[in-house]
């Protein structure tokens, strides 16, 4: 069964399709959960990111002081590149294993790949089919503001630090459309898992 990358913009609406297909059967890999665990205190991923941008970016409690370090690298088109060299080769090991490990326990399985960047890191990766929920960035900018309490400007900037529209447009094989209700998106997430189950995959692009 295949192996799938699904993403998006921040507020897509990712997440809700990468729940909708968890319920479905999907085993989800949740890249921004990997990134949590390969940056925790006393890694050498978090070690090698005090390193590079200094001990003010660890709390007092060892850990990842996320603000700060977000603060500096949403800024700063070097800085987070800086740290994507860090943090991404880290990623794409653990995320490997956890395929493997779900594959291992059911070679049926359908793995989903919940990824934010997977334009800037990983769209050459051999994926079976590449899904992109979208949604306009003055769309995903409203929601930032109205729903996550950023101001404008903020949201502006974390939507110019991934790729935009089109760069993800291109590389998908699949595009669930999320500027509807969250039934609509769920509804398109039912197609893909229905089209995914019944056919074992497929790399035809097409618009659910």
């Amino acid at each position: 069964m295949p192996l799938i990358a699904l993403t998006g913009g921040i507020a897509s609406g990712k997440s809700t399709i990468a729940r909708r297909l968890a319920e479905r059967g999907a085993i989800v890999v949740d890249a921004d959960a990997i990134v949590r665990e390969v940056q925790q205190p006393g890694s050498p991923v978090l070690h090698a990111i005090a390193d590079s941008f200094g001990a003010g970016v660890i709390a007092a409690d060892g850990s990842l002081d996320r603000p700060t370090l977000g603060a500096i690298v949403f800024s700063d088109s070097a800085a987070r590149r800086r740290l994507n060299a860090i943090v991404h080769p880290a990623v794409r090991e653990e995320s490997a294993r956890k395929f493997a490990e779900a594959f291992a326990t059911d070679p049926h399985a359908v793995v989903v790949y919940d990824v934010p960047l997977l334009v800037e890191a990983r769209a050459d990766d051999p994926w079976e089919l590449v899904v992109v929920a979208h949604a306009p960035a003055s769309t995903r900018g409203e929601r930032l503001v109205a729903f996550r309490g950023m101001t404008p400007d903020d949201a502006r900037a974390r939507i110019s630090a991934q790729a935009d529209d089109d760069a993800r447009l291109a590389i998908a094989d699949v595009v669930i459309d999320t500027t509807g209700t969250i039934d609509d998106t769920v509804a398109q997430a039912d197609a893909l898992w229905d089209r995914l189950t019944a056919s074992g995959g497929s790399d035809e692009r097409s618009l659910v």
